[in-house]
């Protein structure tokens, strides 16, 4: 029997060789898309999973990263990775700014400030003469990273975007397995004992609401050089719900959940273009069933079935202690003892 974490590292394995053949074995824009809504879709779960924060405008990190990277590639000429970098310090701009006036609220409070914030900045960038309004930043050039790859050829590309978000994903991984991670997590399980503790919560809320709103404009930035394009669509609150629900299908509080929650999701938009389907309905109908059947999301179900699997065998191989009564045995073994 596998223990929970030889299934964790197989997974991530699994994972990982899946990533590398993926532009030989779906079409490479498909795929490269799926990884930025993926590290998109990490980033929010930092708040919503790991510090019990519900965000209804995260969105406006994402396409702030996508505005200020594609607007800096075309029109100041820098470099691919300058580019998504600048879109990353403007999206964290953005996060301390928000996240000071969000986080002094809670619940469902916080989520309200967190959507009114930000379709204030969908607003700003519908109305700034710079992001192009409703047509965007069209053309934006991919450029040459680092000055050597030239990010016009698919697999350069694809591997870049892999890159940026397996960096993305060690950051958000090395946040959570950190002893910072664990004071979130008390705050997340129960905020008043963690400030009895002698937590300062309100500055570890910040702090965690800037670096998810970072890795979020790190997903934008380089969704926007990629597809070459910097919209409003980024920046809506449609936007914000999508990333939740990636989030919820694939399994608040896991690593991996988000990552399966929007291959799940960028895959049924994908697909069902193709046909006169209703794409909402139908990822909406996905989601209800999704809900009902795994109320932890997929990846939580299955965390958690393989540790009660692993605690089961535990109780199993636990020696019998000291004094204490003999297992019960079963009828049938009774039953054979019998003369």
């Amino acid at each position: 029997m596998l223990s929970g974490t030889t299934a964790r590292y197989i997974l991530a394995a699994a994972f990982a060789i899946l990533a590398i053949a993926a532009p030989f074995l779906f079409y490479p824009t498909f795929a490269m898309k799926l990884l930025c809504f993926a590290l998109f879709a990490v980033a929010f779960n930092l708040l919503i999973g790991f510090t019990g924060l519900l965000s209804f405008g995260h969105a406006a990190f994402f396409g702030t990263g996508g505005y200020i990277a594609a607007y800096t590639a075309k029109v100041w000429g820098l470099t691919p990775e300058l580019a998504i970098l600048t879109g990353m310090a403007a999206s964290a701009l953005f996060g301390v700014a928000i996240g000071f006036l969000a986080i002094r609220r809670k619940g469902i409070y916080f989520a309200m400030v967190t959507l009114a914030l930000s379709q204030m900045v969908f607003f700003l960038y519908l109305q700034a003469s710079f992001t192009g309004g409703e047509d965007g930043l069209q053309g934006v050039p991919r450029g040459h990273l680092f000055g050597l790859i030239d990010l016009n050829q698919p697999l350069a590309v694809y591997y870049t975007v892999l890159g940026i978000f397996l960096t993305g994903f060690f950051i958000a991984w090395r946040v959570v397995h950190s002893p910072y991670g664990q004071v979130l997590k008390a705050i997340r399980e129960h905020e008043p004992r963690a400030i009895s503790l002698g937590y300062d919560v309100d500055r570890y809320k910040l702090i965690v609401f800037v670096i998810s709103a970072t890795l979020a404009g790190m997903a934008g930035g380089t969704k926007a050089i990629v597809f070459q394009l910097a919209s409003l669509t980024d920046v809506t609150w449609q936007t914000s719900g999508q990333v939740v629900l990636m989030t919820l299908l694939g399994g608040i509080g896991t690593m991996l959940g988000p990552v399966v929650g929007a291959f799940i999701v960028v895959s049924l938009e994908n697909y069902l273009a193709l046909y006169s389907l209703p794409v909402p309905v139908v990822v909406g109908a996905v989601f209800v069933a999704c809900v009902l059947l795994f109320r932890r999301g997929i990846v939580g179900e299955i965390e958690h079935l393989l540790r009660r699997k692993a605690n089961r065998g535990a109780e199993d191989r636990a020696p019998a202690r000291a004094g204490s009564p003999p297992p019960a045995r079963a009828a049938s073994d009774i039953v054979a003892l019998k003369p």
